[in-house]
């Protein structure tokens, strides 16, 4: 069996470490790399009270710093959002049909 019909199964990770070690010296068997760059942060002002509000949530809520705070907020904020989205745009193409 090829190394490729192998992988058209559910391999264990032990199958794809195996591969992998097999396969780590062999240039042939490696996709070209992929260069990734960092996104830049973006900047973003509020209101001086809104910040100090944050400042105190941040503090209670034991971060390290009131950018990581507001970063898991707003993260989960939106996929909440888009989850509510989803749904109801699940709803409106079940109502379609």
């Amino acid at each position: 069996m090829s190394t490729r019909e192998k992988t058209k199964k559910n391999l264990t990770e032990q199958e794809i470490d195996q591969i992998v070690a097999a396969q780590a010296d062999d240039d042939s068997a490696w996709e070209k790399p992929i260069r990734v760059q960092k996104t830049k942060p973006a900047a973003l002002s509020l209101p001086a009270d809104l910040a100090a509000r944050a400042a105190f949530l941040a503090r209670l809520h034991r971060s390290k710093s009131v950018e990581e705070w507001l970063t898991r907020v707003i993260q989960e904020r939106v996929e909440l959002e888009e989850a509510a989205f989803f749904g109801v745009k699940q709803e409106l193409a079940a109502k379609s049909i």
